[in-house]
């Protein structure tokens, strides 16, 4: 790859390899070799690279209006909130550029709705193990002491409560009666693929209810259809008061949203929050296409279908292997856990020709893209069981 140009901040610690072109699930670096993806970018990519339909509206977009801003009408920003609006059950939307912007307006909705109800220091319930970004306020609502150190003082006003544990939030409004949200996500992706137990969402839809809180879902790595469903909190058949996403959305396009219903819908108003770049014609004309490619292939599903028959064939090829200490997924969020640090599985996955991730020191993760081929998927088993068996 050559030399790793030093005028760059290490704020990562990089693989060695430099990647130049992409199609579909591959991926090709600066020396020819080729890659399958089941990482997408950290769930970016699911539709994968280079997808013709999202590079021709790109280049369509470019040639017309890239950037006028939000101080004009943007029609395409229109017509992507009311997609999203329809899709998740939401009554408005803010277009925003990434997770942790989208984040970041959740977390003021959550606040100023607690100020209008006279709740002077306004408090969020947010989890052990959480992750939601890494600006200020996101990375204080994010549970690891690691992302934080360093970056003290941190904001105050959020409680920190054991993931996949309703008892707890119940008992903090007992406590606690400067609360007015729960901030979660439906599955844990940073933390490792944490799924809770069936009710988690319905019994935090329950205990907001109860309480006036808001309930927030923090749906940047699950939504638009990684987990089988547009949206993780379908599978509860519920509806919260506020959604975030981003990730999928732009296929690798920076966007991010932030979905509101009922009083939440109503907080924001008009010069009590902005952004410069958010929402302009390229993004929603990239998340629309996107909409549309998922939609027209019924990929919802497909991730559904794809992750049980990646995940059913690790459970049996791996059965034996003692190492492994879980085999778990929901759709394509998919996550080994070994006994062990393993990071090391992630150069000799890139040995194989595999992209991976290791997360929580000790979890595997898999992120493919909803585009697999049944081909694909199992040369994706192959290479990973391989590289695993290989593994010391």
């Amino acid at each position: 790859m050559g030399n790793v140009n030093s005028h760059l901040m290490p704020t990562y610690k990089r693989l060695p390899v430099s990647f130049v072109r992409g199609q579909g699930a591959w991926l090709w670096d600066d020396q020819g070799n080729k890659y399958l993806d089941a990482l997408c970018g950290i769930a970016v990519t699911a539709l994968g690279h280079s997808h013709p339909a999202v590079a021709n509206a790109l280049a369509d977009q470019a040639r017309t209006l890239t950037h006028t801003s939000n101080l004009y009408r943007i029609p395409q920003q229109e017509e992507l909130g009311e997609k999203l609006c329809a899709l998740s059950g939401m009554a408005r939307a803010f277009l925003c550029n990434s997770g942790a912007e989208a984040n970041e307006a959740a977390i003021k909705i959550a606040r100023k709705y607690g100020h209008q109800r006279d709740v002077q220091i306004p408090g969020i319930i947010v989890t052990e193990g959480g992750f939601h970004g890494r600006t200020l306020a996101t990375l204080t609502a994010t549970g690891s002491q690691k992302v934080q150190a360093g970056f003290e003082p941190l904001p105050l006003g959020f409680s920190r409560v054991p993931f996949n544990d309703p008892a707890a939030v119940d008992n903090m409004a007992k406590k606690d009666h400067s609360i007015v949200a729960v901030l979660v996500e439906p599955v844990q992706g940073e933390a490792g693929i944490n799924i809770p137990s069936p009710g988690y969402l319905s019994r935090l839809r329950e205990i907001c209810t109860n309480n006036n809180w808001l309930l927030m879902l923090d749906e940047i790595q699950t939504g638009m259809g990684r987990t089988g469903h547009w949206f993780a909190f379908q599978r509860d058949k519920i509806i919260p008061d506020v959604v975030t996403i981003a990730k999928a959305l732009g296929n690798g396009v920076p966007i991010g949203a932030c979905l509101a219903q009922g009083e939440a819908a109503e907080v924001l108003t008009a010069g009590s929050h902005g952004t410069t770049f958010g929402g302009n014609p390229l993004a929603c004309r990239a998340a629309l296409t996107v909409i549309e490619q998922i939609e027209r292939n019924r990929l919802v599903s497909r991730a559904g279908e794809l992750g049980y028959r990646i995940l059913h064939e690790l459970q049996q090829q791996l059965r034996d292997e003692s190492r492994i200490t879980s085999i778990r997924g929901l759709g394509l969020m998919i996550a080994l856990d070994f006994d062990r640090p393993c990071a090391e599985l992630v150069t000799i996955c890139l040995q194989q020709g595999l992209l991976i991730n290791v997360t929580a020191e000790k979890s595997v993760r898999l992120l493919p893209p909803f585009i697999l081929s049944n081909d694909e998927a199992d040369l994706l088993v192959e290479r990973l069981v391989n590289a695993i068996r290989a593994y010391n």
